[in-house]
């Protein structure tokens, strides 16, 4: 069976997540805070009749804050029969894996470091592919 990748980017990097992980590609209008959550919990948001948590890949990877104005890109994900909106800067295109997940042979900040599985193949590129629930979990999981 074939793999489907997704390339998405945040932070300035090009990076894969798997597309199996992915419903849908949307764009968040009214995004409603919620006080008290986690930093990268960027608040709530509504879409086709559902709640979505908004997480913000940004302060997920502890790379900052997502710019916050107008139509917010991102990706919409399910995890444990909750939907989640991660805050991306780009959707690029949807690639067929080739090859092995290879290991990471590089430094890496300590956000990246967590949420990296592997590096695969784009083209003549290789990119990290990134774990949604790593994600999604934030920085504060690790400091649990």
């Amino acid at each position: 069976m074939t793999e489907l990748l997704l390339i998405i980017g945040i932070g300035g990097e090009r990076v894969a997540i798997r597309a199996a992980n992915v419903e849908a590609v949307v764009e968040i209008e009214g995004l409603t805070p919620v006080p008290r959550c986690a930093p990268h919990v960027a608040g709530l948001a509504s879409l086709r009749s559902r709640v979505l948590t908004v997480i913000d890949c940004l302060a997920s990877l502890e790379l900052g804050l997502s710019e916050r104005g107008g139509a917010l890109q991102a990706i919409v994900v399910e995890s444990d029969g909750h939907p989640y909106a991660f805050l991306v800067e780009d959707v690029e295109d949807v690639i067929e894996l080739t090859g092995d997940i290879r290991p990471i042979r590089t430094a890496l900040d300590e956000g990246w470091r967590r949420v990296a599985t592997g590096m695969v193949e784009a083209g003549d590129d290789l990119l990290l592919l990134v774990d949604a629930d790593a994600l999604l979990a934030g920085p504060v999981a690790e400091a649990a």
